[in-house]
């Protein structure tokens, strides 16, 4: 039996009007997003990373952790659907699986996994590196064969537009399509041009990731639903406007203007919660012969 949830999601899919889902990424996040009457909402893998423990969004948050992390966040959505992230499922596909039964259990309306490697990297940093599609697709077996609930959808998202180019990106967001997943997620188009193009060649549900001062630009509500979008998720709203006011109170407390911290794009955001100090931890114990693709 599928939760109302879920239900929900599916209906509101059906409707053919565009889900606008603002990031949520802990309880009062979650409760406001619900209060102030958000269709749904998206648990956003930096969000958590960053507010919950205090890491940049590099691959260093454990599925445990972002399970548990749902679970709470659903509770406090009570009806509302939560989309989540589950980053690469975190393993082969025998972890994937345990992922999805972990998310499954803890109430989430659909799940998100990508193709990139072990460990990943927020989608508008670069320096990605990705698994072939045909890796991608047994991980995706094995997730859809997973779910014992269809009713919890599985959105697969590309990382391929980065390191390999926007046709490839198209390619495998329509390989994975016919491969069974419910959304197709083409992670950062880089003008107005490539998320036509998007909209236009893949054939199935689509949703667009819409980061403040990220790679893709800012596209209204309006806009996308003329396209023929399913899902906008906005991961990092809510959290750059929390981050800004505890950033100017605490300046203000000390008598200082926040300017000089204040981020304009993710790198900046990530380097407040030490990404360049784990990238230097990365590369100290990094074989000289390996590397991530362009």
């Amino acid at each position: 039996m599928t939760t109302p949830a879920r239900g929900r999601l599916r209906e509101l899919l059906a409707s053919r009007q565009l889900v606008v889902a603002p990031g949520v990424f802990d309880g009062i996040s979650a409760h406001l997003a619900r209060r102030t009457g958000h269709a749904a909402a998206y648990l956003t893998g930096a969000g958590v990373a960053a507010s919950g423990f205090g890491l940049p969004d590099i691959g260093l948050v454990t599925q445990t952790e972002m399970a548990e992390r749902a679970r709470m966040v659903v509770r406090a959505l009570g009806d509302v659907p939560l989309l989540a992230d589950a980053d690469t499922g975190y393993g082969a596909p025998i972890n994937v699986i345990r992922t999805v039964r972990d998310y499954q259990d803890a109430g989430v309306a659909a799940i998100q996994l990508e193709d990139q490697a072990f460990p990943k990297r927020c989608g508008h940093l670069p320096d990605k590196e990705l698994v072939s599609a045909d890796d991608f697709a047994r991980t995706l077996g094995a997730a859809l064969e997973a779910r014992t609930d269809d009713g919890m959808l599985v959105i697969a998202r590309t990382d391929a537009r980065g390191p390999l180019g926007l046709d490839e990106a198209i390619a495998r967001a329509n390989r994975y399509a016919a491969e069974g997943a419910d959304i197709l997620f083409v992670e950062a188009p880089r003008s107005v041009d490539e998320i036509e193009q998007i909209a236009a060649e893949v054939n199935a549900p689509l949703l667009l990731n819409l980061v403040i001062g990220g790679l893709t630009p800012e596209q209204s509500a309006e806009r996308l639903q003329q396209l023929g979008f399913a899902v906008a998720i906005h991961p990092s709203a809510a959290l750059a406007h929390s981050a800004l006011g505890a950033l100017t109170a605490l300046c203000h407390l000390r008598g200082i203007k926040p300017d000089e911290f204040l981020p304009t794009k993710p790198e900046e955001f990530f380097n407040l919660v030490g990404m360049a100090e784990w990238f230097a931890i990365g590369q100290k114990y990094q074989p000289a012969a390996e590397g991530r693709s362009a």
